[in-house]
């Protein structure tokens, strides 16, 4: 209510300063034929000025404006990546005795076109995996996540991630599984059913990843060769904890 009065108020003072100003040049000149053609004139260029601001300045600030959010927001899924992303992968991959299908369809080079990582993208969203997690395998994965809580709780916040549903969906994912593990006793001791419920969640964050992993390394070719190039030698796909570093 009192934003409203302010704009009234001060539709009215900006008024009472036109008719001033327009009762001053009368009251000089004596000439309300000018006055009206100017008045005219003016009235007349508003609906251009209405177009060149509405339609045309506004869309070039916008455009500006949704480029700055999409590299504020690659920033972010680049540092999920980097802190969690590319770990959570390769041991996610350890767990998947299918990954060597996988790994023959996602081996990105530097020549690949936009065509390859569509088709790599619709592959990646397709893939069955099989996954087959043990309890050394759920504890690793339990610790590593668990450190990583804070991190993923950040990036949960992140204004410039909600516009991006598929991500967010990847983050409450792994979220979710974190919290899962965690609520876990003796893993060693888990019934069948709990080992099949995990595995449920583990395949989701997987196949999420996937997909993320490949439109992500995609940004990378195009803006970025040279963490694109890192990225090529830092392979996640391998399925072990430790770095791995491959010749792209």
């Amino acid at each position: 209510m009192k934003r409203n009065l302010w704009q009234i108020g001060l539709a009215a003072g900006l008024l009472i300063f036109s008719i001033l100003f327009y009762g001053l040049h009368y009251a000089i000149f004596h000439d309300a034929h000018h006055i009206f053609i100017y008045l005219l004139g003016d009235i007349a260029f508003v609906p251009v000025e209405v177009l060149l601001v509405t339609l045309i300045l506004h869309r070039l600030l916008e455009a500006r404006e949704k480029k700055s959010r999409l590299n504020k927001m690659n920033m972010a899924i680049g540092a999920f990546f980097s802190e969690v992303g590319n770990d959570l992968l390769n041991r996610l991959t350890s767990m998947d005795s299918s990954a060597d299908q996988l790994r023959s369809f996602l081996a990105i080079t530097r020549a690949w076109s936009d065509k390859e990582f569509a088709q790599a993208a619709a592959h990646a969203k397709a893939y069955e995996a099989r996954i087959s997690a043990d309890a050394s395998h759920l504890g690793e994965l339990r610790a590593f996540l668990v450190e990583k809580r804070t991190f993923l709780l950040i990036l949960l916040e992140n204004p410039n991630l909600l516009e991006h549903e598929r991500f967010t969906d990847l983050l409450w994912a792994v979220f979710h599984l974190m919290e899962e593990l965690d609520h876990r006793g003796d893993l060693f001791q888990l019934p069948m059913t709990d080992i099949e419920h995990l595995s449920g969640d583990i395949l989701r964050c997987y196949q999420g990843l996937l997909t993320e992993w490949v439109s992500y390394m995609r940004h990378l070719k195009k803006g970025y060769p040279y963490l694109f190039s890192l990225s090529l030698r830092i392979d996640p796909l391998l399925g072990n904890s430790d770095a791995v570093v491959r010749e792209a």
